[in-house]
C-alpha cells in the first residue's frame, strides 16, 4: 500500500458522524492484540489549553528521560503530526502498516452499517504506534469529552481537565455541570485527576472523582462560596520575557518551578502548573521521580514548543499566527496582544462557519484593518459573511479577500515598522499561512533513470504516471509541497512553458501535494513568470522557486559574500578536542600547550575555521560540567586571538557558548540543533553564525535505530523546523549553518545516501557543513572505524563537489588538498592558457 493510498482511505472516515463510546476502538485495537496494555498513558482533556499542556507534559517527560510518544489533533500539512515519539513524526510507513492491517477489518464493519470514524481510527493507529515504538509513555490529547472519548480505550497513569466552557453542546450537553461530568471520567484509577477548572465545573468534577489536584493562579480560590480553598499547586505568570517566552511560576507544597515556556500569556502557566503535576506523577508511577527535579521540569517547559498558538514569526512589524477558533480563545488572545507595543493592528480572519463570528469579533482588540479569507477547508465561512461581521462591528477598513496566503500577503503590505498583522480564526488558516516560512523548494541532482523513479516514488506520484515522466525529470528538477489547488496551477504553468510536472496521487484535502517540477533553465522562467501573478500565494512559490534553482542568482556576488570563507567555495574546519576522552584523536589535545601547537598547524595547513570542543559527544560520553567545559576551552580561545582562523566553539551549552564568544570564538556549533533554547538567543543577541546539526541523541547512544521514510527528506524537514525556531528567535537565516549529523542516529549506509544527496539541502537556504572525518560509515567500504584518513579525504572531495560549504576534519592537511582537487575540476577553466 502506498502512503497516499492509505491517508486518502483515513481522511474518507471524516465523512462519517462523531458517535460518543469506545467499542469501536477496542474492537479495532483487540486486532492488533490490545497494544494499550503495553504502554504508561496521561490523558488531557478540557475545553482550551489541552494540546499546550500535553505537549508541555511530554517534554517535560523526555527531559526526565523517558521515550515519550504524543498524541493531538489537528495537524498543519501531514497526518503523521498528529502521531509524534520523542518529537518526531510517526513514519509513512508505519501509517501504511497499520492501515494495510487494519482495511479489511473496518471495510467490514462499514459494510454492516457500524463504521468508524476517523478520530477513533487515528486514535487506534496511535495506540498501536506508540506500543510497537515501545515508548515508556505516551500523552493523548482527548476529543471533545471523558468516558466516551475514543481516547478512554486506555486506563490512564495520569490525567487532567485543563477547564470546562460550553462546547460541542449538542454532545457533551448545553451547562457547564453536564460538560464537566463527562469530562472527568477520564480521571485515572488510583491517583487525583489533575484540574484548572473552577466554580461550577470544579464542583462537579469533585462530585464525580472525589480526588482532586486542583492547579490555578495565585491569590484565586477553587469556587466562590464561603469555604472557598486556594488551589493546591498555584503558578503565577510572570508575563513576557521577550517575543517568544514568557516566565512563569508553579508552587507545589514542597516543590517549586520558576520557568520559561516558548508560549505567550498569562493563561500558559496554568498549563504549565497542570504539565509539571502530570509529569510527577508518571515519574513516580514508572520509578524514575528522582529524575525529574525543578532543572528537569523547567527545562521541559522551555523546550515544549507549540506552533500557531501567539506565534510570533517576524518581529518588524510583528506577524503572529495564531489558532483561536472560539470566543473564549479569542478574549484570551486579545489579552496577549496587549503585552505588545504594536502601533496598528492589521487582521487576517478566517475562520469555519459552524463558528460564533459576532462573538469571536467582540472578543478581539480593534484593528486598524482587516483582509478576511477563507481557508482551504470545505467548513470555511464565505469571506464576505465575515466583512460584514467586522463591518457591522464599525471596522472602517475591511477587504473581501480569497485565499489565506494572498491575504496575508496584503495585510503584510499595509503594515509598518512597529505594527502588528495577526493572522487568526482557525488553524487551518494558520496551517496555510504558516507555509510562508515553512515552504521548502528541494533541487534534486537527477543523474539517470534510477534517480528519476527514486524522486518520483518518493513524491507519491501514481505509478502509471511516475512510468510515464520518469524519462522527463533527468533535467532540471525540483521538488515542493503544494496545497492541491496550487499544485493544479503550477501543473498547467509548468506545462505551458514546456517542462514537465508531476503531482502527487490526491491523500485528501488534509495533506499537502508533492509537486516534481522538471525542465530547462528557460522552461524554469516561464514557469515563474507565469506564476507570478497567479491566484493562492503562487506568487511567493515562484520567488521560493527561482531561488532554488539559480535563476536570481548574481555574477561574482556581493561585498558580504566574502566575508565568511564558506561563500567562497568549500571551507577546512579543523577538530581541535581539548577533552581527556575525545573521539579519535584520544585527549592528544587536552594539554592547552599542545592544542596551541595543534591549531597553529592545522592554520598552517589551510584550514579556515578551528572547532574547538571541551565535551565529547562520543557514544557513551559522559556530561562535562559547564564549569569544567568552560576551564578547558576558554584559555584556548583566548591564546589563538590573533590566528588566521575563525574560531568556533563545540558546545551544546548557552552558557559555555557564551564564555567562549567572550573569549574571542566567532562561530556557535551545536550538536544538538539548539537543544538548549538559550543559545538561539545568544546567536541572535551577539550576531554570529550558528551550526545547527541534525541528532537524535548527543552524546550518540549505541544501538538505538531509527526509522526514516527517506533519511535526507526527513533530515531536511527537522532542520527546518530548527531554522525556524532559530529565526523566529532573532537569528537571520544568513548566519544559520546546517549540519546533517553524520553517525548522529544514522546508519553507515544512511550516512553514504546523505553524502551522495548533499545538493538535496540547498533547499534549506543555509550553508552546509558535512562532518564525516573517521566515522565508522567507512566500515562499509573496508576502513577502520575512528582511523580512516584516505576515505575521510575521499568523502571530503566527494561532499566538496556535491555543494558542501565547510567539511569538518581532523586530518587537515590531506582534506585541505581533496578539497582543492574537487573545487579545481569543477572550475577547470582556470588552468587554460
Amino acid at each position: 500500500m502506498q502512503y497516499h493510498e492509505a491517508v486518502g482511505f483515513l481522511f474518507d472516515l471524516r465523512r462519517f458522524q462523531v458517535k460518543p463510546g469506545t467499542a469501536s476502538v477496542r474492537a479495532l485495537l483487540a486486532e492488533f492484540d490490545d497494544p494499550q496494555e503495553d504502554v504508561a498513558f496521561v490523558q488531557v482533556a478540557g475545553s482550551n489549553g489541552k494540546g499546550s499542556t500535553a505537549r508541555m507534559t511530554e517534554s517535560a517527560l523526555r527531559e526526565a528521560g523517558l521515550s515519550a510518544g504524543l498524541y493531538t489533533s489537528p495537524h498543519f500539512e501531514t497526518l503523521r503530526e498528529r502521531i509524534q515519539v520523542d518529537g518526531r513524526k510517526i513514519p509513512e510507513a508505519a501509517v501504511c502498516e497499520f492501515v494495510e492491517r487494519a482495511k479489511p477489518w473496518l471495510v467490514g464493519r462499514a459494510a454492516d452499517g457500524d463504521p468508524l470514524t476517523f478520530f477513533e481510527v487515528m486514535t487506534a493507529l496511535s495506540v498501536w504506534y506508540f506500543a510497537e515504538a515501545d515508548v515508556d509513555v505516551a500523552v493523548l490529547e482527548v476529543g471533545m469529552g471523558g468516558k466516551m472519548d475514543a481516547t478512554s480505550v486506555v486506563d490512564p497513569v495520569a490525567a487532567a481537565v485543563t477547564n470546562v466552557s460550553l462546547e460541542h453542546t449538542a454532545v457533551l450537553g448545553d451547562t457547564v455541570e453536564a460538560i464537566a461530568e463527562k469530562k472527568a471520567a477520564v480521571a485515572p484509577a488510583g491517583r487525583p485527576l489533575v484540574t484548572g477548572a473552577t466554580g461550577a465545573a470544579l464542583s462537579t468534577i469533585r462530585e464525580r472523582v472525589g480526588n482532586v489536584v486542583t492547579v490555578g493562579a495565585e491569590g484565586t480560590r477553587e469556587s466562590s462560596g464561603a469555604d472557598a480553598e486556594a488551589p493546591d499547586v498555584t503558578v503565577r505568570s510572570k508575563g513576557r520575557v521577550n517575543h517568544q517566552e514568557s516566565a512563569v511560576s508553579v508552587a507545589g507544597g514542597d516543590w517549586r518551578v520558576e520557568g520559561r515556556v516558548p508560549l505567550l500569556g498569562a493563561y500558559q502557566a496554568e498549563n504549565a502548573g497542570i504539565a509539571c503535576v502530570l509529569a510527577r506523577q508518571v515519574a513516580d508511577e514508572l520509578g524514575v521521580g528522582a529524575e525529574l527535579d525543578a532543572g528537569t521540569l523547567e527545562r521541559g517547559l522551555r523546550t515544549a514548543h507549540w506552533p500557531g498558538r501567539f506565534e510570533v514569526m517576524e518581529t518588524d512589524p510583528y506577524v503572529v499566527l495564531d489558532g483561536a477558533h472560539n470566543p473564549g480563545a479569542c478574549e484570551s488572545l486579545a489579552t496577549v496582544f496587549d503585552d505588545f507595543d504594536a502601533e496598528d493592528l492589521h487582521l487576517v480572519f478566517g475562520a469555519m462557519h459552524d463558528k460564533d463570528h459576532r462573538e469571536m469579533v467582540e472578543a478581539l482588540p480593534d484593528p486598524d484593518s482587516v483582509v478576511t479569507c477563507r481557508p482551504n477547508n470545505p467548513r470555511s465561512e464565505d469571506p464576505e459573511v465575515l466583512a460584514r461581521v467586522f463591518e457591522d462591528a464599525g471596522v472602517g477598513e475591511v477587504t473581501v479577500g480569497n485565499d489565506v496566503a494572498s491575504a496575508l500577503a496584503s495585510a503584510r503590505e499595509r503594515a509598518d515598522e512597529g505594527d502588528c498583522v495577526l493572522a487568526l480564526g482557525s488553524l487551518f488558516l494558520v496551517a496555510e499561512a504558516r507555509a510562508t516560512w515553512t515552504r521548502v523548494v528541494t533541487p534534486v541532482d537527477v543523474r539517470d533513470r534510477s534517480d528519476a523513479d527514486r524522486v518520483l516514488e518518493r513524491a507519491h506520484v501514481e505509478r502509471a504516471e511516475a512510468a510515464a515522466a520518469g524519462e522527463d525529470v533527468v533535467h532540471r528538477t525540483v521538488t515542493l509541497p503544494l496545497q492541491r489547488r496550487q499544485a493544479r496551477t503550477a501543473e498547467m504553468a509548468m506545462l505551458e512553458a514546456g517542462g514537465d510536472c508531476a503531482v502527487s496521487a490526491d491523500a485528501g484535502d488534509g495533506e499537502l501535494a508533492r509537486a516534481v517540477l522538471s525542465g530547462t533553465r528557460s522552461e524554469f522562467e516561464g514557469l515563474t513568470e507565469r506564476l507570478a501573478d497567479a491566484p493562492y500565494g503562487l506568487p511567493d512559490v515562484a520567488a521560493d522557486v527561482r531561488a532554488r534553482v539559480g535563476l536570481d542568482a548574481e555574477e561574482g556576488g556581493s561585498a558580504t559574500d566574502s566575508e565568511y570563507p564558506w561563500n567562497d567555495g568549500t571551507a577546512v574546519m579543523g577538530i581541535l578536542n581539548v577533552t581527556p576522552d575525545s573521539f579519535h584523536d584520544g585527549g592528544e589535545f587536552y594539554d592547552t600547550t599542545a592544542a596551541l601547537e595543534r591549531a597553529e598547524a592545522m592554520v598552517e595547513a589551510g584550514a579556515d575555521i578551528i572547532d574547538i570542543g571541551g565535551e565529547s559527544t562520543r557514544p557513551g560520553a559522559e556530561e562535562v560540567p559547564v564549569d569544567e567545559e568552560i576551564r578547558r576551552i576558554v584559555p584556548v580561545i583566548e591564546a589563538l586571538a590573533d590566528v588566521d582562523a575563525l574560531l568556533s566553539v563545540d558546545t551544546r551549552k548557552a552558557t559555555v557558548g557564551e564564555a567562549a564568544l567572550d573569549a574571542g570564538a566567532d562561530i556557535l556549533n551545536d550538536v544538538t540543533g539548539l537543544e538548549d533554547p538559550e543559545m538561539r538567543f545568544l546567536a541572535a543577541e551577539r550576531d554570529v553564525p550558528v551550526i545547527v546539526m541534525h541528532s537524535i541523541d548527543a552524546p550518540v547512544v549505541p544501538g538505538k535505530d531509527v526509522d526514516y521514510d527517506d533519511v535526507v527528506d526527513d533530515v531536511i524537514d527537522e532542520l527546518g523546523e530548527r531554522i525556524l525556531l532559530a529565526e523566529k528567535a532573532g537569528v537571520p537565516r544568513e548566519n544559520v549553518i546546517v549540519d546533517p549529523g553524520i553517525g548522529f542516529g544514522k546508519s553507515k549506509a544512511e550516512n553514504f545516501k546523505i553524502l551522495d544527496r548533499l545538493g538535496e539541502f540547498d533547499a534549506l537556504g543555509c550553508p552546509l557543513l558535512f562532518g564525516h572525518s573517521h566515522k565508522s560509515m567507512f566500515e562499509l567500504v573496508g576502513a577502520d572505524a575512528g582511523d580512516n584518513p584516505v576515505a575521510t579525504a575521499a568523502a571530503s572531495a566527494l561532499a566538496a563537489d556535491r555543494g558542501a560549504d565547510i567539511v569538518r576534519v581532523h586530518d587537515v592537511p590531506e582534506n585541505v588538498t581533496a578539497v582543492n582537487v574537487a573545487l579545481a575540476t569543477r572550475d577547470s577553466g582556470q588552468f587554460e592558457e
